[in-house]
């Protein structure tokens, strides 16, 4: 079991990119969440085998149709044995757009 943790920034709040990468994931059978950050970035956690994984984090640099993506940050970090995919609040309060 691999995790990543990717911060995806352009214009990807309000293209559904949350919802797309929660129902994605799932569909590979990763564990994690995303989340809109206030910055206008979207934050994500993927965990399980690292070839879906890799998966998760190629469809980060594209997005839904309606995402513009300029850039995709991609950190290793150690599994935490996370269950499920959620969609998180954004940081400091609501839950932003899309």
């Amino acid at each position: 079991m691999i995790r990543r943790r990717v911060v995806v920034s352009g214009d990807v709040h309000g293209v559904f990119f949350r919802d797309t990468c929660r129902r994605t994931a799932g569909e590979h059978g990763l564990a994690g969440w995303v989340r809109n950050l206030p910055d206008g970035t979207v934050e994500a956690v993927f965990e399980g085998e690292p070839e879906p994984v890799a998966d998760l984090v190629e469809w980060a640099h594209k997005g839904p149709p309606t995402a513009i993506v300029d850039a995709v940050y991609v950190r290793e970090e150690a599994p935490e044995g996370l269950r499920g995919f959620e969609i998180r609040a954004t940081p400091g309060g609501g839950w932003g757009s899309g």
